[in-house]
């Protein structure tokens, strides 16, 4: 018995780690079209627009790069931007950070 489960959870794990890569490669062009939306404010590096740089923001605190103005509700949402953090902040943002915009400044 200890044998089947062994093998069985053997094979779990062989098939998981050849199908997570798969997840992770997603859709480059339809991230490219989605992140048009985006690209007048931010980079996708650490350049300097209207809006932050993306690069690095996993891991770092939102509304918390120096020289840009953020909502109060994105300042004190004690967010940390990670990957599904910022699919559910991209996806609707408003439900994330209530009173604040889609590009985080303060709604009217």
């Amino acid at each position: 018995m200890k044998r089947i489960l062994l093998s069985v959870a053997s094979s779990a794990l062989a098939l998981l780690s050849v199908s997570v890569p798969a997840f992770a490669e997603g859709d480059a062009a339809l991230g490219q079209r989605a992140f048009q939306r985006c690209s007048g404010c931010h980079s996708t590096a650490d350049q300097k627009k209207a809006g932050p740089g993306l690069g690095g923001i996993v891991g770092r605190p939102a509304g918390s790069m120096k020289g840009y103005r953020y909502s109060k509700a994105l300042k004190s949402s004690g967010l940390v931007w990670d990957e599904a953090t910022l699919d559910r902040f991209l996806a609707a943002p408003r439900e994330v950070v209530p009173k604040t915009t889609d590009d985080g400044r303060v709604q009217a």
